[in-house]
């Protein structure tokens, strides 16, 4: 028997028309509820308790229909952030228990017919996971007095009960929420990472240098620890100083912010809420974008700076080479200071891995992992912190059920993973730099608009190598070098390949350039 179901949404999510089968969906319910249960416990066990229960605890099953999982949440926020951040986890959980499974959707719980309409309950944000410290629960009880820092809210002005503590009713922040995982005595030091971890640590503690470097900028690659010593920032600052407004938040979720308020008409009321701001730290900034975005965000930063207020910003770039913020953003940007974190080396890998079986057996007596398995796991693998947890996740997985282990079964596991000296991903910013220095010219100029003979040969050598040396297409190409045309960044390297064919110098050059970008990769 067909039945249609036309579910209305509210503007938040679109209208959702499916068919079904009653009998065969009443048949596979039961099925579709243990995967959903067991979906559930992973979730819980590789999150821990406090994400899950903030981002997934009112998350339900809606149907299950010919491949299609759809889970319903209360609001349209969670939808959001589920499906930035976790959606590919649930589907690969759920795929890994039924393989019948081909997609999963998060749909807002009132766009869903047979639900009850949202509760005020369901309609309260997720509470944000309270960060472990050395001072033990401070934090937390500053939370339960409404005397802590991040928390995350759908509305800018939620109904709270009355405080007696004038103190206690400015305390709402609107920010990201902040990963308990990711403090100060979580943070690995090393060579790599020291001064930018002493900078940080400085912040935290809001000693009298700190606003000497302000606004704060760290920038390093993807999976380096940025968002950990951020996080960590917040987390010691509340710590600290209950008192104070700690706002983390990523770019991203400062876009949305701003979007969704000024829709919904309380812009104004947002900004006076990041007027009061103690500490503002902002994620992820290469993801900035749009014209109105970046001004508010220009007068926020400007406004916090000139009342002292500490500012610290993280990207995957100096401010310079962001080249998709305008240009009084970046100059901002650059009034501070820009501390870089790079690769770890052996010996930091290695203590990385040996915080992560310490974190490990605490939760389970039962894991030992010998050294030389971990000091094989470092050598192996040289990329990023990311990577690194990944590989040593496989090994305690696989451990689980294989108790039995040596070099050789780790170097089999990992390697069609992770290769020792495999070729590092090169960046458009890194070739970029490495040309500019070659030919003795700046990065402004290769990106500017000049055509004079010794600034469009570098920039044409740089367009070329940007073309064969990594994955971006050439309309990508042409807007990473001062948004030019593709047509553009097509005859640069055509010029280039005519030249090197011709000319046995200019080949040398290319290869040359090539070697020490590699290098610097």
């Amino acid at each position: 028997m067909q039945s249609d179901i036309a579910s209305r949404a509210d503007k938040d999510a679109p209208v959702l028309v499916c068919k079904f089968d009653e009998g065969a969906d009443m048949a596979a319910s039961g099925g579709s509820e243990a995967s959903f249960e067991r979906v559930k416990a992973q979730l819980k066990a590789r999150l821990g308790n406090d994400v899950y229960s903030s981002w997934f605890g009112r998350m339900k099953l809606a149907e299950t229909s010919r491949g299609l999982v759809r889970l319903s949440v209360p609001t349209a926020f969670l939808r959001q952030w589920i499906n930035s951040h976790y959606l590919d986890l649930i589907a690969e959980l759920w795929k890994q228990d039924d393989a019948s499974v081909l997609k999963v959707e998060i749909v807002v719980r009132s766009a869903v017919r047979g639900n009850a309409p949202a509760t005020d309950e369901d309609r309260r944000e997720p509470r944000r996971p309270q960060p472990r410290t050395a001072a033990g629960t401070g934090a937390t009880n500053g939370a339960a007095n409404g005397a802590a820092g991040p928390v995350r809210a759908d509305r800018p002005a939620p109904q709270r009960p009355a405080a007696s503590d004038p103190q206690t009713s400015r305390q709402a922040v609107l920010g990201s929420p902040l990963d308990a995982r990711y403090t100060f005595d979580s943070f690995v030091e090393g060579p790599s990472n020291r001064v930018a971890f002493a900078a940080a640590r400085s912040v935290a503690e809001s000693s009298a240098s700190a606003l000497r470097f302000n606004p704060l900028f760290i920038h390093a690659s993807v999976g380096l620890g940025k968002t950990h010593l951020l996080q960590a920032i917040a987390a010691e600052a509340i710590v600290r100083k209950p008192q104070a407004r700690v706002v983390y938040l990523t770019a991203e979720y400062f876009m949305w912010r701003f979007a969704t308020a000024i829709r919904d008409n309380y812009a104004l009321h947002l900004k006076e809420q990041f007027r009061d701001i103690d500490l503002l730290i902002i994620d992820d900034m290469q993801f900035l974008q749009g014209k109105s975005i970046q001004h508010e965000f220009c007068h926020l930063i400007n406004m916090l700076l000139d009342s002292a207020r500490q500012v610290v910003v993280a990207a995957d770039r100096p401010p310079a080479e962001l080249e998709s913020l305008e240009p009084r953003v970046r100059s901002r940007l650059n009034g501070g200071v820009a501390l870089e974190m790079g690769a770890p080396d052996f010996a930091m890998r290695l203590s990385i891995l040996k915080h992560r079986l310490a974190a490990a057996a605490m939760e389970d007596g039962a894991v030992d992992i010998p050294e030389e398995i971990l000091a094989h796991i470092a050598q192996t693998v040289t990329g990023s912190g990311r990577e690194l947890e990944g590989a040593f996740n496989q090994v305690l997985f696989r451990q689980s059920f294989e108790p039995e282990m040596s070099v050789a079964w780790v170097e089999e596991m990992l390697g069609s993973m992770y290769r020792a000296g495999e070729p590092k991903r090169v960046r458009i910013e890194d070739i970029q730099r490495i040309v500019a220095r070659h030919y003795n010219v700046s990065k402004t100029e290769l990106l500017s608009n000049r055509r004079t003979r010794t600034i469009v040969k570098p920039r044409q050598v740089a367009m070329y190598l940007a073309k064969v040396m990594t994955p971006r297409s050439l309309p990508e190409i042409g807007r990473r070098f001062g948004g030019r045309d593709h047509t553009t960044v097509l005859h640069a390297v055509r010029k280039i390949e005519s030249l090197s064919s011709a000319d046995g110098t200019m080949a040398q050059e290319l290869e040359l350039l090539k070697r020490l970008i590699g290098d610097q990769a």
